[in-house]
């Protein structure tokens, strides 16, 4: 555990989900390959279609639409819909192809596997401070069992604009009924995680838990107030 500020008192946490709780990458992976796999044989045009012409779609449409990627379940089936189109689908067949792999992304990404080590560390914090969950993504804390431990859970799209806007760091802070100087905030990531946190003036955490070295893309004024490279470490401070 670093301190790069002094921490004050605060009566409330947020945490991040993806690579925050648990490691994302593996699972969207293999939410993203099983999608793939899909596609290659729901028409024969798409035999040969491969995850970077769905990534390359997502580039495009994010440059055309640069909002989008508030909400990335929109974003994420417009972008199939595109490529399914560009393959020489009809567009009943490229909606329905693109409704099909997003129940496949969705039951995929939601085969989460969490560490007994965040329920323990979760339940804890529970004891002593309430908790919202604050997201950028898509997974469903419902079906991994980490619903029981938020008061709320905040997801982008839905209830804001995605992290590091402060749509849903000021949502937090309604909810919690605190300001957001009292609130401390977990997540992975320097650029939405911690920029967000600080922006909106909640108190920051970033957890490193990959040695990413991420220092270098964010300015002193948005350091956070410490730094730990395991979930776990938050338990010193109850």
């Amino acid at each position: 555990m670093h301190f790069y500020r002094v921490l004050r008192p605060f009566y409330a946490i947020t945490l991040d989900l993806d690579n925050t709780l648990y490691n994302n990458y593996s699972v969207m992976n293999q939410a993203e390959e099983q999608s793939v796999l899909f596609l290659q044989k729901y028409h024969p045009a798409l035999s040969k279609i491969k995850k970077t012409d769905y990534y390359q779609s997502r580039k495009i449409l994010k440059i055309a639409e640069p909002d989008i990627y508030h909400d990335v379940n929109y974003w994420r089936w417009k972008s199939l819909k595109i490529t399914l189109l560009q393959a020489g689908l009809n567009k009943n067949e490229a909606q329905a192809g693109a409704d099909y792999a997003m129940d496949i992304i969705i039951r995929w990404r939601n085969k989460i596997d969490i560490p007994l080590s965040t329920h323990n560390t979760l339940s804890a914090l529970n004891t002593k401070w309430p908790l919202i969950a604050i997201t950028n993504g898509n997974a469903n804390p419902v079906t991994c069992g980490l619903k029981p431990y938020f008061q709320y859970i905040l997801r982008a799209g839905i209830n804001g604009r995605a992290k590091p806007y402060t749509d849903m760091y000021y949502l937090a802070s309604k909810h919690f009924g605190l300001p957001c100087k009292n609130i401390l905030h977990v997540g992975d990531d320097l650029q939405t995680d911690v920029k967000g946190a600080m922006r909106s003036g909640m108190q920051a955490c970033w957890i490193n838990q990959y040695n990413a070295d991420q220092f270098y893309s964010i300015g002193t004024k948005l350091l956070p107030h410490l730094k730990i490279s395991k979930l776990t470490s938050l338990t010193y401070l109850l």
